[in-house]
């Protein structure tokens, strides 16, 4: 008669076992809130120390005159007025106006022409798409000086000038010489990193675009300007959102061929490297690089939003 209600026991301990086993599962899942922000903490955690404090800090002593050995004290805008007055920053910004000016063309147009030379099948394609992605991976230490011996007065340039009776050009002596040779090197720089941003986006034009094309009578440079450049054209605001940020804020090519008084006189100066000679040494007056920064900062988001609200006008 007792048979039937042996198994009771077990129930009860499978139950048990049950409870045993989702007590686990809900820590998992009052836990579950953090684990992002757990996942997500190195990088916040670098973000904020080398990103946001810098920029803060930046911002906080551009009202002050704290200098390199002393914490300085609160100015409130007098560093930006001593800017409206002060020669070398209308130099710099002349220079780093001028630099967006030639860079940003150059590089907008010529990656999207050399992307779609690299996209044909054609013998030896391979050889040159590496090489002309061999300058991006290059140091810019490495190449700035390769260009300064090249154009050297006793470099290969000027070598060969005289040999075809030109004669010696001061590349590297003349103001404005000076300023489109290291526009030159940024632009030789720049191609392939831009033509494989092109590569990505021409991949996706559908090809039925240009069969269409073709068959109602377009040739290649009808083609280009009405399928090609329509289709990828949110890829060249991207390109030249970030050509403009990165030639307003050049510093290496002009450091290294103009040397760091900045050329002749100081007038290939350009605003970061304004901010590298004030900011920099035992007296460097922090307080006053921090200014100029913001200054930079300030332009930069304005070129971007330019370029943005453009691209927005021709949608409309």
């Amino acid at each position: 008669m007792n048979s039937p209600a042996t198994p009771a026991p077990a129930v009860a301990g499978a139950r048990s076992t049950d409870s045993g086993r989702r007590r686990p599962a809900g820590r998992i899942r009052r836990h579950l809130p953090l684990s992002p922000w757990l996942f997500a903490a190195p990088g916040l955690i670098v973000v904020g120390a080398f990103s946001l404090y810098p920029f803060f800090s930046t911002l906080v002593n551009s009202f002050t005159d704290r200098r390199t050995l002393v914490p300085g004290s609160y100015v409130g805008l007098a560093n930006f007025r001593e800017l409206l007055h002060d020669e070398m920053f209308w130099t710099g910004l002349r220079n780093s106006v001028l630099y967006v000016v030639g860079v940003v063309p150059a590089l907008v147009i010529l990656p999207l022409l050399l992307a779609m030379l690299v996209q044909r099948h054609i013998p030896g394609i391979t050889f040159f798409r590496s090489a002309f992605y061999t300058p991006v991976v290059a140091s810019i230490v490495v190449v700035g000086l390769i260009w300064v011996w090249m154009l050297d007065d006793r470099g290969l340039v000027n070598a060969v000038l005289e040999a075809v009776g030109i004669g010696k050009v001061g590349f590297l002596s003349d103001q404005w010489l000076l300023l489109g040779s290291a526009m030159t090197v940024t632009v030789w720089k720049g191609l392939g990193y831009y033509m494989i941003i092109y590569l990505a986006a021409l991949a996706n034009v559908p090809r039925e675009l240009h069969e269409a094309a073709s068959v109602d009578g377009a040739g290649v440079v009808r083609r280009f300007f009405t399928v090609t450049v329509p289709a990828i054209r949110s890829t060249m605001v991207l390109v030249a959102a970030l050509s403009s940020v990165s030639a307003f804020k050049v510093f290496s090519e002009v450091y290294l061929m103009a040397g760091p008084s900045g050329g002749p006189a100081g007038e290939d100066t350009t605003l970061v490297m304004l901010v590298q000679r004030v900011g920099t040494g035992l007296s460097g007056r922090v307080g006053y690089a921090s200014a100029i920064s913001v200054v930079i900062f300030v332009v930069t988001v304005g070129l971007m939003l330019l370029v943005l609200r453009a691209d927005r006008k021709e949608d409309a």
